[in-house]
């Protein structure tokens, strides 16, 4: 869904939106399993400059909620993962702020996105929602064994034969190292 400045003139755009399985790219380990919802609305602010110029900035309030499937971070099986989260965001257009070369901006314009002169694709700014909601690590279960390092098997499966096998012996030099090394503290 495509928001344009023209839109919201007069007043808000109701956002009432399904997003189907498929339409999002998220990541290689993230995938949309189902519908997700996003509610809210979209309103024009208009920003008056000091040069006596006008900024349409588009402020983005809204809610969303799907399910998805996130790869375990030690096994990498699917994991169930439903997402749920809100914003209010400020959308600015790109040339307003564009400013050749350095300069410096203040704290609030660091909470401030921008959109193209087409318009702000609600789709994108979803996207960008869902990827700062994911937890730093996701588990299939906490005791979760993971991949054996050598042959690739998920241990929780199944065990495998690789612990068996003989170390390397290009370690035997520092066999007993620890042993000999006197520690005083």
């Amino acid at each position: 869904m495509l928001i344009t400045p023209i839109q919201i003139v007069d007043e808000p755009l109701v956002i009432d939106e399904t997003i189907a399985p498929g339409v999002v790219d998220y990541t290689a380990d993230l995938r949309q399993t189902g519908p997700m919802t996003v509610q809210g609305a979209a309103d024009l602010l208009m920003e008056h400059r000091d040069t006596g110029s006008a900024v349409n900035d588009i402020r983005l309030r809204a809610a969303y909620h799907g399910d998805f499937e996130i790869l375990c971070a030690r096994c990498v099986e699917p994991v169930a993962l439903p997402l749920a989260g809100e914003f209010d965001l400020m959308f600015r257009p790109e040339e307003a702020d564009a400013v050749a070369g350095e300069h410096a901006i203040s704290t609030d314009e660091t909470e401030i996105g921008y959109y193209q002169e087409s318009g702000l694709l609600l789709e994108d700014v979803v996207r960008e929602q869902v990827l700062l909601s994911l937890p730093g690590r996701t588990l299939c279960k906490e005791d979760c064994k993971g991949l054996c390092p050598r042959c690739g098997q998920n241990l929780n499966l199944a065990t495998c034969s690789c612990g068996d096998a003989p170390a390397d012996p290009r370690w035997n030099a520092l066999a007993g190292l620890a042993d000999k090394l006197d520690v005083k503290h």
